[in-house]
C-alpha cells in the first residue's frame, strides 16, 4: 500500500513539473517574439527617420490622434468596471442632471413664474457659498438669503496631561441660499454651479401660468384708475360741502386701492421677469481637535492637603454647634411661656384640696 502511495506521489510531481516547464518556455518564446519585433521596429523607425524629416508634423498629429484614443479607451474601460461593478465613483455631479424645460419653456403669449429647488453635497460650504454668489453675480441675478450654520453631531474628552484636555468634536456645516436670477438664465445659473457639486440629492423646478394672474392685476389697476377720474368729475361737478366731503374721503380709499393694485402687479412681473432658486448645501462629518484647560483638574491640584481640611471641617463643625446655641437662644420667648405654664400648673396642683379616702371601717 505504501509503495502504491510514493508512485502515486512522484507521478504527480512528475507531471506538475512538466507543465511548469512547458509554461516557462512558451512565456519565454512569447517574450522573444516580442523583443525581435521591437528591434525590428525600432530598426525601420531608424532606417526611416532620414526620409520622414520633412512628415514630422503629420507624425505628430498621429501621435496625438493615437494618445486621445488611447485615452478613450481607458476612460471606456473604467466605465465599464464601474458598470460591472456597480459601484459609482465620480465625486461630481454632470450638468446635464440640472436640466429641465420647465426652466428654459418659452412662449410669445405666456409668461411663466419660475422657481427651483435643489439639495446637494459639497466639499466646502463656505467656498461653495461664495462661489454660488459670484455665479448668481455674473447671471445678472443677487443673493436674498445665505444662511450657514455648524451642527455639533458628537463630542469627546481626553485628558493630554500637564493640566490639558483634547477635545475632539464631530461637526457638519449646512446651508441654504435663496438666489434669484433673470429667468431666462434660470438654467445656465443651474448648470454653472454644478462643478460645486458631489452628489445631487434632490431637485424641482416649477414653471406656473402667470398670463391671466397678470391680466387680472391690470384690470384691477384700471378700474382703481377709472374710480379716481369718476371721484374727480364728481369733485368738480359742484355740490354740497357734506357730499363734497364724502367724496373727497372715498377719493382717498381709491387712491390707496390703486396704489395697492399698481404694487402688486410690479410683483407679479418682478417674479415673472426673475425665478427665484433655493438651494440646500451640506458637506460630509469633520472631526475639530481642540487643546483646552483642564479646569478640573487644575482645581484639583490646587486644593488644600488632608490636614488643613480636617481642621477647617473641625471649625466649621464647632461654628454649625454655635449656630445651634444662637437659635435656641433666639427662641426664648417660647422657653419662658414653657416655664411659666409649668410653674402654673404645678401650682394649682398643690393649692387644690385633696380628697382623703374614708377610713375602712366606715
Amino acid at each position: 500500500m505504501r509503495r502504491i502511495v510514493s508512485n502515486l506521489l512522484v507521478c504527480g510531481l512528475v507531471a506538475a513539473l512538466s507543465f511548469s516547464l512547458a509554461a516557462c518556455s512558451k512565456q519565454e518564446s512569447a517574450s522573444a517574439g516580442y523583443a525581435s519585433r521591437e528591434v525590428a521596429d525600432k530598426a525601420m523607425a531608424g532606417g526611416a527617420m532620414p526620409a520622414a524629416a520633412p512628415a514630422a508634423p503629420a507624425e505628430a498629429q498621429m501621435a496625438a490622434a493615437s494618445d486621445a484614443a488611447a485615452n478613450g479607451i481607458a476612460e471606456d474601460a473604467a466605465a465599464r468596471r464601474e458598470a460591472d461593478d456597480g459601484v459609482e465613483t465620480a465625486t461630481t455631479v454632470d450638468a446635464g442632471q440640472l436640466s429641465s424645460s420647465a426652466a428654459t419653456y418659452k412662449d410669445g403669449t405666456r409668461k411663466f413664474i419660475r422657481t427651483a429647488q435643489a439639495q446637494f453635497r459639497v466639499k466646502d460650504v463656505y467656498d461653495s457659498a461664495l462661489a454660488i454668489e459670484d455665479v448668481a453675480a455674473q447671471q445678472g441675478g443677487f443673493v436674498v438669503d445665505n444662511n450657514l450654520s455648524a451642527q455639533t453631531l458628537s463630542s469627546q474628552r481626553r485628558p493630554a496631561g500637564d493640566g490639558k484636555l483634547i477635545e475632539l468634536t464631530e461637526y457638519q456645516v449646512r446651508g441654504s441660499l435663496t438666489v434669484r436670477v433673470p429667468s431666462d438664465h434660470t438654467q445656465d445659473f443651474l448648470r454653472a454651479i454644478a462643478k460645486q457639486m458631489e452628489f445631487l440629492d434632490q431637485r424641482a423646478f416649477q414653471a406656473a401660468d402667470a398670463q391671466f394672474d397678470l391680466l387680472r392685476r391690470q384690470l384691477a389697476w384700471q378700474r382703481e384708475q377709472d374710480a379716481q377720474r369718476e371721484l374727480g368729475d364728481a369733485i368738480r361737478g359742484g355740490d354740497r360741502l357734506d357730499r363734497k366731503a364724502d367724496v373727497i374721503q372715498a377719493r382717498s380709499g381709491a387712491r390707496q386701492q390703486r396704489d395697492e393694485a399698481l404694487i402688486e402687479q410690479k410683483q407679479y412681473e418682478d417674479r415673472v421677469d426673475f425665478s427665484t432658486i433655493t438651494l440646500s448645501l451640506y458637506q460630509l462629518p469633520k472631526i475639530r481637535q481642540t487643546e483646552m484647560t483642564d479646569t478640573e483638574a487644575v482645581f484639583r491640584d490646587h486644593a488644600p492637603g488632608f490636614f488643613p481640611r480636617m481642621f477647617e471641617a473641625i471649625r466649621a463643625g464647632w461654628y454649625a454647634v454655635l449656630d445651634v446655641v444662637v437659635a435656641v437662644t433666639a427662641a426664648w420667648p417660647l422657653w419662658l411661656a414653657i416655664a411659666l405654664a409649668v410653674y402654673a400648673v404645678r401650682r394649682w396642683r398643690a393649692l387644690r384640696p385633696q380628697r382623703r379616702p374614708p377610713p375602712i371601717g366606715e
